[in-house]
């Protein structure tokens, strides 16, 4: 199969395979007047399978909702067919309204206008836990 390159964009690489779908849904890709390609199980020498989105218009990607759902992804600027950017992802110190607290208890289960605020507790365990009430976020 043969995708054709962007000539102005951005490309979502290195995800992990299975996870594009989650990460179209959660940028709101569906919004937006452009090309896009998601490319599902991609060969990859790193990682045997990944994702690859291409979004061919410039525009801004939250980048914690990347570093969240893996912090291996790399975002690549492209400008008149050239790479002019490549970032790398780290997992955010806090993310807000991604993840929703599970805890009956909490707040943003009462109120509807409250932010689902989460922080990062444990960096080598990937452990966030609502602000709030302090609840362990669920992998999903």
């Amino acid at each position: 199969m043969t995708i054709d390159s962007i000539v102005n964009g951005v490309v979502i690489d290195h995800i992990k395979a299975g996870k594009s779908m989650e990460i179209y849904n959660l940028l709101n890709l569906g919004e937006l007047d452009s090309q896009i390609a998601i490319i599902k199980n991609a060969p990859s020498k790193l990682m045997g399978k990944k994702d690859i989105i291409k979004i061919a218009s410039d525009m801004e990607l939250d980048l914690k909702v990347l570093g969240y759902i893996d912090p291996d992804i790399t975002v690549n600027t492209i400008k008149n067919g050239v790479l002019v950017e490549k970032k790398h992802l780290e997992l955010p110190d806090v993310v807000n309204d991604v993840i929703k607290c599970k805890n009956p208890r909490c707040i943003t289960t009462v109120e509807q206008d409250i932010h689902h605020i989460f922080k990062l507790t444990d960096r080598a365990n990937r452990v966030y836990r609502c602000l709030y009430c302090e609840a362990k976020a669920k992998e999903d």
